[in-house]
């Protein structure tokens, strides 16, 4: 599934080929994703000037005057730039078509979403009630401390939660909880302010560095451009069941955690 690195990627990626740019046609061709794209989208759409594009969570904003477009590319879904003669695949469902580049929507599962508001993004319904953003100064050890107090789920789930924090994924959190030498089952009302505040530096630190490495190379994931990340180089843990531990060179192990696999050092993580 794209994550939040991955998300964003895609966002710096088609940004420069777009922005500031006119939609000549939109081109539907399978409305029933995991929501029914928008009635009238084309004629919502069409015409219209990109003004900007954002991220919330792992939804895409695209802003114009008349309103936006949100964007979600689900489990396996992708956006990629492609020439306008470009024949389109068996799933690619969505073109949204500029003078010289379509931007194509991808997506074999069809758990996506491509819908339109005329209101504030923020408040739809699929964003208004999520957390914070990871990377933003609101997100802190202090915020993550106050909100887990009494609470007895694991922490591994409770970072994984939008409710609390956005566009923590399975990997990432797996790769945070590393780095702050915490074990993925421990209670999340159990975990103290010095290592809350240690925690959130490497949530931060592990989405930063995936960005920049253009996101994890997952099975259904590829950037705009075609091209899979780099962040799966870095990895320390996720998906390292049996190898040892970078720090202590015990093996790496797995257990099934709120029907994720999660991967932990026993003797690093407690």
């Amino acid at each position: 599934m794209p994550e939040l690195p991955e998300v964003e990627t895609t966002r710096r990626g088609i940004s420069p080929h777009i922005k500031q740019r006119q939609v000549n046609d939109v081109v539907i061709r399978q409305s029933s994703l995991r929501w029914p794209i928008t009635r009238n989208l084309k004629h919502k759409l069409k015409n219209q000037i990109i003004d900007d594009i954002q991220r919330r969570a792992k939804y895409l904003l695209f802003t114009t005057q008349t309103g936006h477009l949100i964007i979600h590319l689900g489990m396996s879904g992708s956006l990629r730039m492609v020439k306008n003669h470009v024949e389109p695949t068996k799933h690619d469902h969505v073109d949204i078509v500029f003078n010289k580049m379509t931007l194509r929507f991808h997506d074999p599962r069809r758990f996506g979403a491509v819908l339109w508001t005329s209101r504030d993004p923020l408040e739809h319904k699929l964003l208004k009630k999520l957390g914070p953003e990871p990377l933003l100064d609101e997100f802190t050890g202090e915020y993550l401390h106050q909100s887990a107090q009494g609470k007895k789920v694991n922490i591994k789930t409770f970072i994984m939660n939008a409710h609390i924090v956005v566009g923590v994924g399975n990997i990432y959190a797996s790769e945070s909880l590393f780095l702050s030498g915490i074990h993925p089952q421990r209670a999340a009302g159990r975990i103290s302010l010095k290592r809350y505040n240690i925690l959130a530096d490497n949530i931060k630190n592990v989405l930063r560095n995936a960005i920049e490495l253009g996101g994890t190379t997952l099975r259904d994931f590829v950037h705009e451009d075609g091209k899979p990340g780099y962040f799966a180089n870095e990895l320390n843990v996720y998906n390292q069941t049996g190898k040892p531990c970078p720090v202590c060179n015990n093996p790496i192990k797995v257990r099934t955690i709120s029907q994720r696999s999660s991967f932990y050092c026993v003797q690093c993580q407690h």
